[in-house]
C-alpha cells in the first residue's frame, strides 16, 4: 500500500481557505467571495435594521425587541463607560460596527458561506483606518495639534526628563503606529486562526470517516469531527467577543480625543 502523504490530504491553506480568485473567468479581479459576502452582510444588516424599526411598537416584539436589546448592550457596556454623556451622539457609528463585524464574522459558521469576512485583512483594517482618522481628527479638534501632541508627550504628573527620554517616543509609536495596526490585526488574526482551526479538524473527520474509513483512522476521524462541533461553539464565542472588544477599543480611542484629562 503506497504510502500517504501530508501534502496529499489536505489542501495547502493559501491554495484552498484564503486564496479566492474572481468569481468567473473575466469577473474584475476584486470581484471575490469575500467581497461578495461582506456586501450580503451590509445588506442583510440594513433589512434587518429596517424590519426592526421601520414601525417601531411601544410594546417591543420580535425583531424590534433583539434590535433594541443590541442597542442597549452597545449603549451601556461599550458606549457609555468610555464617552459618557457622548454616547449617544456616536452610537450609530458604534452599533454599526459592532453588529457588522459581528454578523462578518458569523458567516465563518454558516453552512454554505463558512469564510468569516474579516479573515481576510483588508476589512480590519478599513475599519481600523476609519477610527485611526476619527480619533486623530477630534484630538486635533478639540485640543489644538500642540495641545493634542502635548498631551500624548507630557502627561500631568510624569517628571520633563522621564517623558522625554522614554514615555514621548513609546506614546507617539503607539498613537500613530501601533494603534492602529493592532486594532486590525487582532480582529483578523483571530477570525483567521479560528477558520483555520475549523477548517483542519472538519478535513481529518472527512477524510478518515468518508474518504477513508480504516478501522485505525475511523476514531481519529470521529475525533475530528467532535472537536469541529466543540471548535464552532467556541468560534461562535470568540466572534462576538471580536466584535465587541473592536468596538470597545474604537470607543475608548474617540473617548480618549474628547476628553484626555479621562
Amino acid at each position: 500500500m503506497p504510502a500517504i502523504l501530508a501534502s496529499d490530504v489536505f489542501t495547502p491553506p493559501d491554495v484552498g481557505l484564503f486564496d479566492f480568485p474572481p468569481l468567473w473567468s473575466g469577473a474584475p479581479y476584486w470581484l471575490t467571495k469575500p467581497v461578495v459576502l461582506g456586501l450580503a452582510g451590509v445588506a442583510v444588516l440594513c433589512v434587518l435594521a429596517w424590519a426592526a424599526f421601520a414601525r417601531p411598537a411601544l410594546v417591543p416584539r420580535g425583531l424590534q425587541n433583539a434590535g433594541e436589546y443590541g442597542y442597549l448592550f452597545v449603549r451601556d457596556q461599550v458606549a457609555r463607560p468610555f464617552l459618557g454623556a457622548d454616547a449617544d451622539r456616536w452610537m450609530p457609528l458604534l452599533l454599526s460596527l459592532f453588529f457588522l463585524i459581528l454578523l462578518w464574522n458569523l458567516f465563518g459558521v454558516v453552512p454554505g458561506l463558512q469564510f468569516p469576512v474579516n479573515a481576510r485583512i483588508s476589512f480590519p483594517v478599513v475599519f481600523a483606518l476609519v477610527v485611526y482618522v476619527i480619533k486623530i481628527y477630534l484630538g486635533v479638534r478639540h485640543q489644538g495639534l500642540k495641545g493634542y501632541l502635548t498631551g500624548l508627550m507630557f502627561p500631568p504628573g510624569l517628571p520633563k526628563p522621564l517623558a522625554i527620554a522614554l514615555f514621548a517616543p513609546l506614546e507617539l509609536l503607539y498613537t500613530f503606529v501601533t494603534s492602529p495596526f493592532t486594532h486590525a490585526v487582532r480582529l483578523f488574526a483571530n477570525m483567521f486562526a479560528g477558520h483555520l482551526l475549523l477548517a483542519f479538524f472538519s478535513a481529518v473527520g472527512f477524510w478518515f470517516v468518508v474518504e477513508h474509513p480504516t478501522l485505525p483512522g475511523v476514531p481519529v476521524g470521529i475525533l475530528s469531527v467532535v472537536m469541529a462541533v466543540l471548535m464552532t461553539g467556541l468560534e461562535i464565542f470568540i466572534q462576538f467577543l471580536q466584535a465587541f472588544l473592536f468596538t470597545m477599543l474604537a470607543a475608548m480611542f474617540i473617548g480618549g480625543s474628547l476628553h484626555p484629562d479621562h
